[in-house]
């Protein structure tokens, strides 16, 4: 008998669009598309093999699940489960990494041209017949601004700061990263001869700021009052990493005081936000749903690889674990 492996939810990962093919063949699959807190016992009870993506798998409904041995974490943050209580459990957990990488570098592009270029607006005016009725070949609604010979300025650089470095230099941009001396992002620097800034001199003197971090005790709020102020009215800011790296009130009050030229956001404190978020009120502020890590082909490869993580721990040669 095959053992069961159950996907608590699965629906961000694959919509409908990918096949789970995959993971069946490993074991007897249930895939859930979402699954309540109130459910997750229900629903994991009895499978030695557990996969999540945003839901929680924390300390006390570990010690109730005494069947579970593994548990897949569909991301690269597995900050959903809790790493010691699973130790001590002897649950083994995997996570994805480096899947979204290329992905996650282009949505930055796309939130930051936009910004800087209004295609969206100049759209919607020429479909509201603003061309038709012009006297002039050309009209602009809003400033439009060149990235080439601007700072890019690049906070955590990993695998993806790195990706949105090459791109940022394609755009004949210039990039500095702010790393901390003596970590591995440091050493990536380094050998890539990119320009190294303290954070502070970094916000002063880019022209766009790219949150890559990490989101830890030392990160979170990383872009607060304080930072926001050492920034250029003319600059922008750019997170797709985590939204407790920024002070969501600190930076809606830049926008409304026009101290920042704009905000792309892929990540906020809370997801799905709740109505009364400042940002979704604050000018200039682009946001998307948290999808700069989904498109088709980073999602193809993060559904082969939590097979493979699992395929790898049932062959007792387990890869990418995280406890």
């Amino acid at each position: 008998m095959k053992p069961p492996i159950v996907v608590l939810d699965g629906h961000a990962l694959n919509p409908g669009d990918l096949s789970w093919q995959p993971l069946a063949a490993l074991g007897e699959l249930t895939v859930h598309p979402r699954t309540a807190p109130a459910d997750i016992l229900a629903r994991a009870a009895g499978a030695p093999y557990l996969l999540t993506n945003k839901t929680p798998l924390l300390a006390d409904t570990l010690a109730q699940l005494p069947q579970a041995r593994y548990i897949g974490v569909l991301a690269t943050g597995v900050n959903v489960v809790d790493l010691a209580a699973a130790r001590r459990g002897g649950i083994s957990v995997t996570n994805v990494p480096a899947y979204s990488s290329a992905s996650v570098a282009q949505h930055v592009f796309a939130m930051l041209l936009e910004l800087v270029s209004r295609a969206a607006a100049h759209d919607q005016a020429v479909h509201q017949g603003r061309w038709v009725a012009s006297p002039d070949f050309s009209f602009t609604v809003a400033p439009i601004t060149e990235l080439a010979d601007k700072i890019m300025g690049i906070v955590g650089y990993g695998a993806i700061g790195r990706r949105v470095a090459a791109i940022a230099q394609a755009l004949g941009m210039r990039v500095v990263a702010a790393v901390v001396p003596g970590s591995p992002a440091q050493a990536a620097a380094e050998s890539r001869d990119v320009a190294r800034w303290p954070l502070d001199d970094l916000l002063a003197q880019a022209d766009v700021v790219s949150l890559h971090c990490p989101l830890t005790d030392q990160t979170r709020h990383l872009i607060n009052a304080p930072r926001l102020a050492f920034m250029k009215p003319t600059a922008y800011l750019i997170n797709t990493g985590r939204g407790p790296l920024v002070d969501e009130p600190a930076l809606a009050a830049a926008l409304r005081e026009n101290r920042l030229a704009g905000a792309g956001l892929d990540v906020l404190s809370a997801e799905p936000p709740p109505a009364d978020n400042p940002l979704l009120s604050a000018p200039r502020c682009l946001i998307t749903p948290h999808v700069a890590w989904a498109s088709v082909e980073a999602r193809r490869r993060l559904l082969a690889a939590a097979a493979d993580n699992l395929r790898a721990f049932l062959a007792g040669q387990p890869i990418n674990v995280v406890n």
